[in-house]
């Protein structure tokens, strides 16, 4: 923790009035982001794909993006869709 504290201090007055946002650029210049991008898409494309098996291609988009791989398990979670069969559009998108 102390190595972490004297990374996130490193060149910065902490009594002086932006102190916290050069701590906070610290912080983030210590995060690894290539490789939280990959597998942010990783998971998103096998998302897409178990989506798509289950005919939810959408919600296994949304679900891997916003929970990763536990999203996965919502979308295998979810009853297979009827081939042929589109949901009936709302009221507001009907025609008059």
């Amino acid at each position: 923790m102390d190595e972490l504290l004297s990374k996130a201090l490193q060149g910065v007055d902490p009594d002086a009035p932006g102190a916290f946002w050069q701590v906070f650029g610290n912080l983030m210049a210590l995060v690894p982001w290539t490789a939280l991008t990959l597998w942010s898409v990783f998971f998103v494309v096998v998302g897409a794909g178990l989506g798509w098996w289950r005919g939810h291609t959408r919600a296994g988009v949304l679900w891997a993006l916003a929970l990763g791989p536990i999203g996965w398990l919502v979308v295998l979670w979810l009853p297979r869709a009827q081939p042929g069969v589109t949901p009936p559009l709302p009221k507001s998108a009907r025609r008059r």
